[in-house]
């Protein structure tokens, strides 16, 4: 009998002869997410990866696994032979277990999957040598509608006896479909953004705009706290902290004051669609949510479109905001998200700015300025942070 951590796959099982790849980008990230605790092995075995660890490690681990994205169910398993001894064995220890845990459970039903489907037994006989070992050794019921208690039994080169199912995020491997660069504010919206599209298995780095001196260290300071949080589902980050000051002024010296947002905005796609050059990232993600403020207006959002030849992701743009900030409370966000500090887009605020912008207008606006310039001397002067294992990183210019 031994102590294993069963984790059940998702999309990861519809894709074909491709599997092999998602399985193996997934079984790398498990590795390391839970290298600094230590594991034995990390195992296939018929649909389902197995993780081998110290049985004292496992409450941590499984919280560490359910932040990989791919994942959709965790249970701390016993595996046991596959003859009904081993099988009788290792449920009566789970049965045991899961008691001691919740003395109030009354009712039961067994459930088996046989994934080798040459076992001598089916799924109902199994079922049955479970439901016979815990009315034998147990004051329970057999509730086949509302159990308070399954106990799962699944059937492959050997068995895995479980009562619990530990609910993941589901999702895709992180990287499978390629980097994105996450435009990261300190608001509530764009760390759900990054976290729904490194959930779609997009390699997440950001880019952050501030304008200091105008906005303070600690702004920032809550930003890099939102990219730490975020790095716990998305692995290591590239963190790109841009100086938005020197651009604001020029604009607010040289352009229309109810268009200070949205070509703000235009000057955040090209420092994106810049820096996606130079990194290959093949989309730009924002947290925009269609009518939430002036800029995210439909002509809005296609006059900002119009910096960039990368795809634009925006998973929130038809949420409810309650929605995004029931994600934000789940992922462990939200509280950081709120801390009262300002951000670059407060800098020179237009008391009514522009809700219908049209292109050819914000093009003729913008003439004054020597866009190229002014976008290569925010990148020139821009500063690196790294999450890296959780630990954040101030790289030397």
């Amino acid at each position: 009998m031994e102590r294993v951590i069963s984790v059940s796959l998702g999309e990861v099982v519809l894709k074909g002869k491709n599997r092999k790849h998602f399985e193996s980008k997934l079984i790398g990230q498990i590795k390391r997410s839970i290298d600094d605790i230590g594991f034995k092995s990390v195992y296939k075995d018929m649909g389902k990866v197995y993780i081998e660890a110290d049985f004292e490690n496992f409450d941590i681990i499984i919280e560490r696994v359910k932040h990989v994205f791919g994942i959709v169910y965790i249970s701390p398993c016993i595996k046991v032979s596959r003859e009904l001894d081993g099988i009788e064995e290792g449920v009566k220890v789970a049965v045991k277990e899961a008691l001691e845990k919740n003395p109030e459970i009354k009712t039961f039903k067994g459930f088996s999957k046989r994934a080798d489907k040459h076992y001598e037994l089916n799924s109902m006989e199994v079922n049955n040598e479970i439901g016979g070992t815990v009315l034998k050794n147990f004051d329970l019921k057999v509730d086949v509608h509302n159990p308070d208690l399954y106990v799962y039994c699944d059937i492959k080169k050997e068995a895995y006896i479980y009562t619990e199912r530990v609910k993941a995020y589901g999702g895709l491997p992180m990287g499978t479909n390629g980097k994105g660069i996450l435009l990261l504010s300190g608001g509530i919206d764009s760390p759900v953004a990054g976290f729904l599209m490194a959930k779609r298995g997009v390699q997440i780095d950001a880019v952050h705009f501030h304008s200091y001196p105008f906005t303070s260290e600690r702004a920032e300071e809550k930003v890099f706290k939102l990219a730490e949080i975020l790095s716990s589902y998305t692995g290591n980050m590239k963190i790109h902290s841009i100086n938005l000051l020197n651009i604001q002024k020029e604009i607010n010296k040289n352009c229309p004051p109810e268009e200070m947002t949205i070509i703000s905005r235009r000057f955040m796609m090209r420092i994106a669609e810049k820096l996606s050059q130079t990194n290959e990232y093949k989309s730009i993600i924002t947290g925009e949510n269609l009518g939430q403020v002036a800029s995210q207006t439909i002509d809005g959002l296609t006059v900002t479109d119009a910096m960039t030849n990368r795809l634009v992701f925006r998973p929130l743009i038809g949420m409810d905001k309650v929605d995004i900030i029931d994600i934000a409370k789940k992922i462990g966000t939200y509280e950081t998200s709120i801390l009262p500090f300002e951000d670059c887009c407060t800098v020179f605020l237009p008391k009514h700015p522009s809700l219908r912008p049209q292109l050819e207008d914000i093009k003729e606006s913008e003439e004054p300025l020597d866009t190229e310039a002014l976008v290569d001397d925010s990148i020139n002067n821009m500063q690196i942070i790294r999450i890296k294992e959780g630990e954040i990183i101030h790289e030397e210019k």
